[in-house]
């Protein structure tokens, strides 16, 4: 396939103006600012955050598209970064070609707008992880994972990004929701049930499991289910969710694939929520067999897994493809983007020959700054 650069498919004006909005400043927002400033969901805050985000959404955009363009090992001539980086452009450009917005007729056009981009940015993240597992498959077997930590460290500026893009586009469409649920405003819940989410997680978690193997470990949450993050936690459960569910995925597949061929009943998967001062901390620990120690300083890498590679098993993977347990190598990097996206982290202690455990700390202050890459 021939590899086609930006300037091939996109006019020469349009790449100018992304190099030219890729240097302006990026303007962060804490998630207390969201929830007071969405809070009162105004006409006039309504044109006040389209305004915002129709000067902010391109230079974050542009950033990331500039950098797709010069990866380094030909990251950014595998075909399916090649159509990230497409995906990049045709936002900018759908931002900048937005007239100014005047009026509420304007906000409610660019709001469209910008939900459609975050619809055409669905699949960024496996089409990224494809294009990463590609050039994983043909790299030259004596690179060390030590030797890309350019791609390492982009891929964490990329993710991280891509998290505050979504966060900003989804709370200023969600603000328009008519019928919000109890103590939700926009994407964020005041009132959150970190029990709950856990629930769910790892309900949806071992339903990944039961489908791939046939059947599951159990999964025991303690954790006083009717405790809820205060008024100053405030906090967005699809992030909770998406970190619990990678983590609880994780040790599910561990301890089944040391479990399927024993006679031993496999052991469950233990979930504790602890309430503390300065975090409300979930720690998943399995019975899976652990990790090694030489293993452990490339977990949070996107090169690495534990588990086969998909692309060993199916040579296309097409966008639609239904989630695998395993493989990709950028699960528990991107849990702990969510995690400090808003002050928190992920951290990770193995016991090799026992198992796992995974301690995910959510920060009790609502006034961290977005980390801006």
């Amino acid at each position: 396939m021939a590899v086609k650069k930006a300037c091939e498919s996109f006019s020469k004006s349009l790449i100018d103006e992304v190099q030219r909005w890729g240097c302006m400043k990026q303007t962060g927002v804490s998630l207390r600012y969201m929830m007071e400033f969405g809070s009162r969901p105004t006409r006039r805050n309504f044109i006040i955050s389209a305004q915002f985000l129709h000067k902010e959404l391109p230079i974050r955009i542009a950033r990331r598209a500039i950098e797709l363009e010069a990866l380094p090992y030909g990251l950014s001539e595998k075909p399916a970064v090649l159509k990230v980086r497409d995906w990049y452009l045709d936002s900018f450009r759908d931002l900048r070609s937005f007239p100014e917005i005047k009026d509420a007729n304007d906000e409610k056009e660019f709001t469209h707008m910008i939900k459609a981009i975050k619809v055409r940015h669905n699949n960024v993240v496996p089409m990224m992880a494809l294009g990463v597992q590609q050039l994983k498959k043909g790299i030259n077997p004596r690179i060390v994972y030590e030797d890309l930590d350019e791609i390492h460290q982009f891929l964490d500026r990329f993710y991280m990004s891509r998290i505050g893009i979504r966060m900003l586009i989804g709370q200023h469409v969600e603000l328009h929701n008519p019928n919000p649920p109890p103590h939700v405003v926009g994407y964020i819940h005041t009132k959150m049930s970190p029990v709950e989410v856990a629930r769910n997680a790892s309900e949806d978690a071992r339903s990944i499991c039961q489908r791939e193997y046939g059947s599951a470990p159990n999964v025991n949450i303690y954790g006083d289910p009717d405790f809820t993050f205060p008024f100053c936690n405030r906090y967005v459960p699809t992030h909770l969710h998406t970190m619990v569910f990678e983590l609880v995925k994780n040790s599910l597949r561990a301890v089944q694939e040391r479990y399927m061929d024993s006679d031993k009943v496999a052991p469950p998967v233990r979930i504790i929520v602890a309430d503390g001062i300065e975090d409300v901390t979930i720690k998943v620990s399995d019975e899976g067999g652990g990790i090694a120690r030489s293993g452990l300083p490339k977990i949070f890498t996107y090169l690495y897994s534990t588990a086969r590679n998909p692309l060993d098993e199916h040579s296309e993977i097409s966008e639609a493809d239904a989630v695998t347990m395993a493989g990709y190598g950028y699960g528990l990097p991107i849990s702990r983007l969510y995690a400090r996206y808003f002050g928190g982290d992920l951290q990770i202690i193995s016991m090799e020959g026992y198992g796992t455990d995974a301690y995910l700390h959510l920060s009790r202050l609502g006034d961290s700054q977005e980390p801006l890459p």
